[in-house]
């Protein structure tokens, strides 16, 4: 199973598929549940993990809506999308920036996906008019 293919079955999709938007979803999702399991595992850490437990969790929150806008298809509005696509890449940076400051594996893979779901999503904006 594929979104990929979900969004091509669409019937207002049709020959717009978008695929560089597809990934940025489904990136999108993925990096919402890296967040998640960062700030879990954030709050097992001995130290004072508290901005990054809340930086990780609005990340996951924002990139998991970011997935939901990306997907659907029946009727448009591209300044709503774009508006998502662009927070999430801001809130994506923020969050790597955050869990770059760590020392901790978990930061670090978290970080790592922060950056390339802002890529995905960067791609994706300057595929959207």
């Amino acid at each position: 199973m594929s979104i990929e293919k979900m969004l091509q079955l669409h019937p207002d999709v049709g020959n717009d598929f978008n695929q560089v938007l597809a990934t940025a979803a489904r990136h999108a999702m993925l990096c919402s549940l890296f967040c998640s399991s960062c700030a879990d595992a954030c709050s097992a850490e001995k130290m004072d993990m508290r901005q990054c437990i809340r930086t990780c969790s609005y990340c996951a929150d924002i990139c998991a809506v970011t997935a939901h806008v990306a997907v659907r298809r029946t009727g448009a509005n591209i300044e709503v999308l774009r508006a998502q696509l662009e927070t999430c890449i801001r809130t994506c940076e923020i969050c790597a920036d955050e869990c770059e400051t760590h020392d901790h594996e978990h930061c670090k893979l978290c970080a790592t996906m922060c950056r390339e779901c802002a890529d995905d999503c960067r791609k994706a904006l300057a595929t959207v008019h």
